[in-house]
């Protein structure tokens, strides 16, 4: 029996690998012929103003609010200290990364061409949705560790031994990994990616992530001004993000004069009963009708 499925196991292996390479060619190709064939049309966002007003609002946070907070560390309750300690937890990347990752993985494996019309389109837009995260929450974790590290600011921590604006560049040491916050970072990528395909929850994304974002001020392991900073860094590369998407016509329609909408097709739940399988196959011949290139 078992020299039976050695060559069964052997064959599935091949046919997984074979299924595997050809889905990730033919997403890289979809890819390639979309930044080809469409022109570069992107909404008209005053990026210099955005990013100066950042920056002043993370310069006036670190003049009124640093000193305070560095002088405070460690003064806070032992049970806000520990509520504290559990939110900041959510800020790590892992949360986001690895189920995208795995949701990615999922799909890669995935026979596209024995799925029902409806599935296949519900498959896509999750495909599409953890692709989006693992950029805009990946890519922007990536640039702030190459920033904070590069600027090597003291973190609050070591306070009293190097005050509030104590910067050691490339110094390659966590104690000097200050400015940004990786954490409020990934908070502020996971708000722009929650902001895009929910915009009329906005003041809830924005609550929720910035709640968690401040926690690293409390557990004193950075300035106000090094998560007000860090957020907008990770919006920013959502908001970045959600444009190239836009382009290549994956979640998001055409960019428009103002941001990235979402196209009636995408939804991450299938609809039940007969009227939402009518309606999700209706949705599905639009999105395959509108993601041509």
């Amino acid at each position: 029996m078992s020299e039976l499925e050695d060559p069964y196991r052997a064959m599935s292996a091949v046919s997984l690998y074979r299924r595997s390479l050809g889905n990730f060619l033919d997403t890289t190709r979809i890819v390639q012929r979309r930044f080809a064939v469409r022109p570069a049309r992107y909404p008209e966002i005053p990026w210099l103003v955005w990013v100066s007003a950042w920056l002043l609002l993370a310069i006036a946070i670190g003049l009124t609010l640093d000193s305070a907070a560095g002088r405070m560390r460690g003064g806070w309750t032992p049970g806000f200290v520990r509520f504290t300690d559990f939110l900041t937890d959510f800020g790590l990347g892992g949360w986001y990364l690895i189920p995208a990752v795995l949701c990615l993985v999922a799909a890669n494996l995935t026979d596209w061409r024995r799925l029902s019309r409806s599935s296949r389109l519900l498959v896509y837009n999750w495909t599409c949705f953890a692709f989006l995260v693992l950029c805009a929450v990946g890519l922007s974790g990536l640039a702030v560790n190459l920033l904070k590290y590069g600027i090597g600011r003291a973190r609050p921590l070591y306070f009293n031994d190097y005050g509030v604006l104590s910067l050691h560049p490339f110094a390659m040491d966590a104690r000097f990994a200050g400015f940004p916050s990786g954490h409020a970072t990934t908070m502020g990528a996971v708000f722009g990616v929650l902001l895009l395909l929910f915009p009329r929850r906005w003041h809830i994304a924005l609550a929720a992530s910035a709640l968690i974002a401040s926690t690293r001020v409390f557990v004193g392991a950075h300035y106000p001004s090094d998560t007000v900073a860090g957020f907008g860094l990770g919006l920013a590369f959502a908001i970045a993000a959600g444009l190239v998407f836009a382009r290549l016509g994956f979640i998001f329609r055409r960019p428009s004069s103002t941001r990235p909408v979402p196209k009636r097709t995408f939804r991450l739940l299938s609809s039940s009963g007969s009227k939402g399988k009518t309606s999700l196959a209706r949705r599905s011949r639009e999105q395959l009708s509108a993601d041509r290139p």
